[in-house]
């Protein structure tokens, strides 16, 4: 199985009086840059089986703009929450056909410690995801835990770079 992770676009940093976090807005650059990231690994053939986000608003837009380029329905994933158990993540990724090519749009810092724990890096390695930033995990085991190789850990600087 092929986990590609990547975090959510630029999102604004401040809300109306009362507004909650959960409802944060994708900015317009940090929807330019998705379009952009997303387009150009279509470009370069990246086909997706699955594509899971977190409910948040900032990451359920950019899974939409994902499903949109690459033709794949988005499904909510409340494993993909900041505050959730990576655990419950693996679980649920571990019922997911061996051969499919998944992608998951969420935050920092659950999403580095996910990429970390499932390379074996441990908690103290400093994987740095960047906003619209992406990573590839070729998962090798489920069992006894989630094993797997990082293929990519790639900024949307290179992204847009690469042919």
């Amino acid at each position: 199985m092929d986990i590609y992770i990547l975090r959510h676009g630029e999102a604004g940093k401040t809300l109306p009086m009362g507004g909650l976090d959960a409802e944060r807005p994708l900015t317009s650059t940090g929807r330019k840059e998705v379009g952009e990231v997303c387009g150009r690994l279509d470009a370069l053939g990246l086909k997706l089986d699955r594509i899971a986000t977190s409910p948040l608003k900032r990451s359920k837009e950019t899974a939409e703009i994902a499903g949109k380029t690459f033709k794949v329905e988005v499904e909510e994933w409340a494993e993909l929450k900041p505050e959730a158990n990576r655990e419950d993540l693996v679980k649920k990724l571990s019922r997911i056909r061996r051969d499919s090519s998944v992608l998951l749009v969420g935050h920092e810092p659950f999403l580095s410690s996910f990429v970390a724990e499932a390379v074996g890096a441990g908690p103290e390695a400093k994987i740095l995801l960047k906003k619209s930033g992406l990573a590839r995990i070729s998962v090798t085991s489920f069992t006894p835990k989630m094993t797997g190789e990082l293929r990519w850990l790639l900024s949307p600087r290179i992204i847009k770079r690469l042919r």
